[in-house]
């Protein structure tokens, strides 16, 4: 019996020890320090707008509230996709297989409407994806946020960046590998452009493709670092659930 015991424990061991390590780390690229969580293909990646009482949660500390009674929590989250000032979603949301509300695809005033735009999409794997492209193609998404512009498209930087912008504030969004195995959110630690924020997953992270979500009301929370960053109530939100220790 013992010894069928130590072999289950170090069966199991690996995965344990793979839930235990950190979501998040921070990375210095160009002089900045940008703070990076990564999800893996199979991770219990949700995006939250819709509280329980048909509110939106607006906040990471009501997402981990109404997670509490599943015996779940959020290891990180972030603000995910623009909205208007009662906090409906500009865009495109999906949510638990859900159309909340529908795409965008002509150009329009503001970043979000800076063509090309895109959709992030959580289905069997990650992708973003251009947002007419994503009209035409229609791919099942169980989750999914409509956002712009596009930070990263195949692999080149959206046209309309400029080097020597003097547009700086704090920036959030994702990128997604080739394969769809791995999404990294990121939000830079400081004001920065957005041929900087779009560098940052091109060259830093060889990401093909990337989406902006927001900037100057980006937030971050970050359980392991004890990080919740303070602000106004958000539109939607996106975060990795896990099982509550």
């Amino acid at each position: 019996m013992r010894t069928r015991l130590v072999a289950l424990a170090l069966a199991l061991w690996p995965a344990a020890c793979a839930t235990s390590e950190p979501a998040c780390r921070d990375l210095t690229f160009e002089g900045t320090r940008y703070s990076l969580c990564e999800a893996q293909a199979g991770d219990d990646i949700r995006l939250f707008q819709t509280a329980p009482d048909g509110k939106p949660y607006g906040s990471f500390e009501r997402i981990n509230s109404a997670l509490a009674p599943e015996g779940r929590q959020l290891a990180f989250a972030m603000n995910a996709g623009m909205y208007h000032a009662d906090r409906r979603p500009v865009g495109l949301l999906v949510e638990e297989g859900f159309e909340r509300a529908p795409i965008v695809t002509s150009a329009g005033p503001g970043n979000f409407g800076m063509l090309p735009n895109g959709v992030f999409c959580v289905g069997e794997g990650y992708r973003v994806i251009e947002s007419r492209a994503f009209a035409a193609e229609r791919p099942a998404c169980r989750f999914a946020s409509q956002s712009g512009p596009m930070l990263v498209i195949g692999g080149k930087l959206h046209p309309r960046f400029l080097v020597d912008s003097d547009s700086r504030y704090v920036r959030n969004g994702v990128g997604v590998s080739a394969d769809g195995s791995r999404a990294v959110f990121a939000i830079s630690n400081r004001p920065v452009t957005f041929h900087e924020f779009g560098r940052l997953f091109r060259d830093a992270l060889e990401l093909p493709d990337a989406l902006y979500f927001d900037g100057s009301i980006s937030r971050l929370y970050d359980r392991g670092a004890r990080r919740s960053d303070w602000g106004t109530p958000m539109g939607p939100i996106v975060g990795l659930v896990v099982p509550t220790p």
